[in-house]
């Protein structure tokens, strides 16, 4: 038996007429909605491409040419890295930048640690102690350079003469692989200490206080509360500067080349005591005018780069 209640509903179905086309203002809006966030970043991907990705596809490209000053000349495949692998000049330069780097990087980080720590306390005039870090980052490297090149002294240094006053003998800082490396990580770790410090810093300000305050009821004390509470919980954020700080330790250039002075600049000293992988790039590429070659140079510091980030990626998560 049919409910007559619904005959009209029926009818009104039976008789319904089709839907209309979406209008152009609908269809426009279903596109915005759908491509505005690709049009958003694709800012991003296009200056990526033009200064990131084209530069690193043409340097590959160069790389397996003889190109000198007066352009492309012939083929030559990978004879660049065949003579780049038996070349000693640029083995010695990734031992001098890997030796720079350790010694850049771990006390930079470490006393970083140490002062965001200092700076995450109740202290007066905090504000003033945080932005005082950042000075060092705001000061021009050229002018850091220079400022520690006469620091370092071998004559008139400053280093020199306080050694003097302990009676120990004035130390000629850019005649040897160790004093060179240790004057130029110095300059390194007083620029970027501050900035890897606000880092940790602002992860140590996200950790919920109520850690401290059950580990204090239990007796733990400062020491015992850094290492179990505050180290595992910005593991993020020294992760993220152990892989800048090596990014940044790779490419080192400026300070040692400041740092040398005179005609051996570019060469890291007389002996190459303290030339970086950049620098031998810069050397072969602007000063000799083999693009070929430093372009193999190039990209082995690319490749370098990429195997350091893999190791730091697989202690990592095996430290996980």
């Amino acid at each position: 038996m049919v409910d007559l209640k619904q005959r009209p509903v029926a009818r009104k179905a039976a008789g319904r007429t089709p839907p209309e086309r979406p209008r152009l203002r609908d269809r426009v809006s279903r596109v915005e909605v759908r491509w505005s966030p690709y049009l958003f970043i694709a800012p991003f991907f296009v200056i990526f491409a033009v200064f990131g990705l084209f530069p690193l596809v043409y340097t590959a490209w160069v790389s397996l040419h003889d190109w000198d000053i007066t352009g492309a000349g012939a083929f030559v495949g990978l004879d660049n890295y065949v003579t780049l692998f038996a070349d000693p000049d640029f083995w010695n330069s990734v031992y001098n930048t890997v030796g720079m780097l350790v010694l850049a990087t771990v006390p930079q980080l470490l006393m970083a640690l140490v002062l965001a720590s200092l700076l995450n306390q109740r202290l007066r005039a905090v504000t003033f102690f945080r932005m005082g870090v950042l000075l060092p980052i705001v000061t021009s490297v050229a002018a850091v350079g220079i400022v520690f090149s006469q620091i370092f002294d071998r004559d008139a240094g400053m280093v020199n003469g306080l050694l003097g006053l302990v009676n120990v003998d004035a130390v000629d800082w850019r005649a040897d692989k160790w004093s060179s490396w240790t004057a130029i990580s110095t300059m390194v770790n007083w620029r970027w200490t501050g900035y890897n410090s606000l880092i940790y810093l602002a992860a140590m300000q996200a950790i919920p206080r109520d850690l401290y305050e059950a580990a204090t009821v239990d007796g733990a004390g400062k020491i015992r509360q850094f290492w179990s509470i505050t180290v595992p919980n910005i593991r993020p954020a020294i992760v993220f500067t152990v892989v800048m700080s090596t990014i940044a330790g790779m490419q080192l250039f400026t300070e040692p080349l400041i740092f040398g002075q005179g005609s051996f600049a570019i060469s890291g000293g007389s002996l190459r005591q303290f030339q970086t992988v950049s620098m031998y790039m810069f050397e072969k590429a602007f000063r000799d005018f083999d693009y070929g070659y430093g372009s193999a140079v190039a990209w082995m510091i690319f490749l370098l780069i990429t195997l350091l980030g893999v190791v730091n990626f697989l202690i990592t998560r095996r430290s996980r």
